[in-house]
């Protein structure tokens, strides 16, 4: 069955084992559109950068591609110009493969930072990939670039526009390491539509604003974050005027969101997800960064794990997000249980606040009061799990 990157007509997918992963399961994943498409993609703002983000950068510049190849297991991150070669190397051996040009051709890795590609099997394992390419294989592709991911993560859905079908398709990673800056993961978004590519970069960033650039699981910024999005036209309906753009972003964007949630909810010892969303700040940034510095607090997330409407521990994230805040005037609400008003607890709200906090999804909203501001971040809770993870392995 079509799911995933290959819902969209004209994808199709391709896996390999690498040797990357200790299991011996796929670690390569190839996308393939039937013709060239146009594409778009956003980088993480890290300035520790790897390899294949260096390479992408550059190949997605005129807008147009045809392929995706993705390893996972190696980041090829801090590995110096071997790295860069290592790289290249996977560029040049699916132009190859595929009969594309060089230029077609971009590439993602994900896994360990610092430890070098076995680029001879990563190449053995593009060809390998190129055999096995069909239109069924998005869930298997899914699984291939997992890392510390307990389960694969796909979405597809279909839009209307002006009368017209389009299919819209898309698969991510991530669980650890995970912030909202740029990108936040790797996440591939396939579309049948066809757009020009000034226009479908005008989508990804409308579209990953509301949905990766809001997620966050522990505050930390990867090396390797790149999402790129492809739209190749085998559907037959052209993406032009303003509403149907606008209809196209909507959709993405949704689609977006749903593998966006998808990684918070598998972030790794994550037992609770929660929307914080601040109104009432001085600007849209300021919202953005009040959000983040509650979301990504460690004493807050730490009370999210327990269930506690620990409203003291808000106020104080606040005060430290580095935006303004007259303490007067905040508001607090949890899962639309009042428990802050002028800056003061809400005497008799505790009960009531925290069996709105028992659920695995749920709800902070904070009024600010100072201007038309807003903005939501999605985080996950802190706990014991996630420390004992992240200090008994190296991922």
């Amino acid at each position: 069955m079509a799911v995933g990157i290959c819902y969209p007509k004209g994808f199709t997918a391709g896996i390999a084992s690498c040797g990357m992963k200790r299991s011996g399961k796929a670690d390569l994943a190839l996308l393939l559109s039937d013709r060239p498409a146009s594409a778009a993609g956003v980088f993480t703002t890290n300035r520790v950068v790897a390899a294949p983000v260096t390479v992408s950068r550059a190949q997605i510049h005129d807008g147009i591609a045809q392929a995706i190849v993705t390893n996972s297991g190696s980041a090829n991150a801090c590995t110096g110009k071997p790295g860069m070669a290592d790289a290249w190397s996977m560029v040049h051996a699916t132009a190859e493969t595929l009969a594309l040009p060089e230029s077609h051709v971009l590439v993602a890795s994900t896994g360990v930072i610092g430890r070098p590609l076995p680029i001879d099997d990563v190449v053995a394992g593009i060809a390998q990939a190129a055999v096995s390419m069909t239109g069924t294989h998005g869930r298997q592709a899914a699984n291939a670039i997992r890392t510390t991911d307990a389960f694969p993560k796909l979405a597809q859905g279909r839009v209307e526009i002006d009368g017209g079908g389009v299919r819209i398709g898309g698969m991510a990673k991530g669980a650890g390491m995970i912030r909202p800056d740029m990108a936040t993961t790797l996440a591939q978004v396939t579309v049948d539509a066809e757009v020009e590519p000034a226009t479908l970069r005008r989508v990804m960033r409308d579209a990953v604003g509301g949905s990766f650039n809001a997620i966050s699981v522990d505050g930390c910024t990867s090396t390797n974050d790149c999402v790129f999005i492809l739209a190749n036209g085998a559907g037959g309906v052209v993406v032009e005027t303003t509403r149907q753009v606008k209809a196209l972003t909507a959709a993405v964007g949704e689609l977006m969101l749903d593998l966006a949630k998808q990684v918070v909810r598998d972030g790794e010892g994550t037992t609770r997800v929660c929307t914080y969303t601040v109104t009432g700040a001085l600007s849209a940034p300021e919202a953005r960064a009040a959000a983040r510095g509650v979301a990504e607090n460690v004493l807050v997330k730490c009370a999210l794990h327990g269930g506690d409407p620990n409203w003291g521990r808000i106020l104080a994230a606040l005060g430290a997000a580095g935006v303004h805040v007259d303490p007067d005037r905040v508001a607090v609400a949890v899962g639309g249980v009042p428990i802050v008003a002028d800056g003061s607890g809400l005497r008799g709200a505790e009960p009531a606040a925290r069996e709105a906090l028992t659920g695995d999804e749920v709800a902070v909203d904070i009024h600010l009061g100072l201007g038309a501001g807003r903005a939501k971040v999605i985080a996950s809770d802190l706990s014991p799990d996630y420390v004992e993870f992240n200090s008994g392995r190296t991922t």
